[in-house]
């Protein structure tokens, strides 16, 4: 728009007509071009914008139904208002001319205080279009960056998945593949992490001819940061090679490694991995050594849940001890403190270590599940298989949840002998 208040073409073929409303446009604050024919018309509205064109009807060369017919081949109703100037009584140019496009029409001689209104109606209503039509552009704009945005954001998550997947396989990868066979000891397992990557582990260590070690590990939080640290403790407790916590070279130099006792391991653990202020990080855990032969459980709990001893003709037992998590203090005061306890083992016997995510499961209403059901659990399976006790004891703290799901990771490991 070139005036103040819009540019407007007049086109009359009477120069004193086009010239006296010319000029009290103007000196309303138009900017107005004239045009003598509608030939002329159609070259000044070729060449630049205008807002609203005034277009007498009767004219020489080319009328102006003719010219209005052509400016609609290339300019809308919306794009271009016209206003048809008729002198009185001519109803049939002026439905003609409603009928080709046309947006209104004044008659002539003009009452110029129409003419002003009918002018700012149809200047409101194409600036209405206008910004219409650039909100759409600028609405279309952001819809192509918010699909770019959404394609960018997909292939993201559909790498994270793949990524999350891959570190499930591996930390998958780190629990017991086959039970081992040492002696007359049987053990049985569930693992279930709420989330694609979990912060517990277990596994069953076979640490030479009649002994094993088993160990249950509940990091502190969820998701990767949990999960690498629960890797990186598995796979140290997993080994047997000299160098790891679970074994060390016999004293007066000989090539034999021995069985570390559960409280040194736990003292080893609490030096390798002290409280870091960055990560804040820290784990729970009860490791134990099962002598297969003579059925002495040995085992420390670090922060964790004590195992539950559960004899073949008694009650069960809830093995309580008393010991800080692994990550909570700095290396010089993090390895004192821990203890060995031992339970002996008869034949028929079971004992369950867990996470806290079996007892503190809550249901909708925010009860926990609590040890008096998981003992229950324990004691209504006990002449089902070794799997079988562990299998209903995760599956009743699932029912327990309900619709709500269980909100931490779920770990048991079983051992009967």
């Amino acid at each position: 728009m070139s005036g103040t208040r819009g540019a407007l073409l007049v086109v009359d073929d009477n120069p004193e007509n086009r010239d006296m409303l010319t000029r009290r446009l103007r000196r309303r604050g138009y900017d107005v071009t004239e045009a003598e024919n509608g030939v002329q018309a159609l070259e000044l509205a070729a060449a630049r914008e205008f807002d609203v064109v005034l277009l007498d009807v009767m004219m020489p060369v080319m009328d102006g139904l003719e010219t209005l017919r052509r400016l609609r081949r290339t300019r809308s109703v919306a794009e271009l208002p016209v206003i048809m100037t008729t002198a009185k009584g001519e109803s049939e140019d002026v439905v003609q001319a409603l009928t080709l496009g046309a947006n209104d029409y004044v008659t002539k001689p003009i009452n110029l205080p129409v003419a002003l209104a009918r002018i700012e109606t149809q200047l409101s209503l194409r600036r209405a279009v206008q910004e219409i039509r650039r909100l759409e552009a600028d609405l279309a704009a952001r819809n192509l960056d918010l699909e770019a945005a959404n394609g960018r954001l997909s292939t993201s998550n559909a790498r994270m998945t793949r990524d999350l997947e891959a570190a499930a396989r591996i930390q998958q990868a780190f629990l017991p593949g086959a039970a081992p066979s040492v002696g007359t000891a049987h053990f049985a397992w569930r693992y279930r992490p709420c989330d694609e990557l979990a912060g517990d582990t277990l596994n069953v260590v076979p640490l030479d001819g009649r002994r094993v070690g088993v160990f249950v590990v509940d990091v502190s939080g969820h998701g990767v940061p949990a999960a690498l640290l629960s890797v990186t403790v598995s796979r140290l407790l997993s080994r047997t090679t000299e160098g790891c916590p679970l074994v060390r070279r016999g004293s007066n130099g000989s090539s034999a490694l021995e069985v570390v006792s559960p409280a040194e391991v736990a003292s080893e653990l609490a030096n390798r991995f002290p409280f870091d202020p960055e990560t804040r990080q820290y784990f729970t855990c009860v490791y134990g050594v099962l002598d297969c032969q003579t059925g002495e459980f040995r085992y420390v709990c670090a922060g964790h849940p004590g195992p539950i001893h559960l004899p073949k003709d008694r009650s069960p037992v809830r093995l309580e001890h008393a010991g800080r998590p692994i990550g909570l203090l700095p290396a010089a005061l993090a390895a004192a403190g821990y203890a060995d306890h031992s339970v002996t083992l008869a034949p028929g016997d079971r004992i369950y270590l867990f996470t806290d995510g079996i007892p503190e499961a809550a249901d909708p209403c925010e009860e926990e599940f609590g040890f008096e059901r998981l003992q229950e659990s324990l004691c209504a399976s006990r002449t089902d298989s070794l799997q079988a006790s562990v299998d209903t004891l995760v599956a009743r703290v699932e029912t327990w949840c309900g619709g709500t799901g269980v909100a931490d990771d779920v770990s048991v490991l079983a051992i009967e002998l």
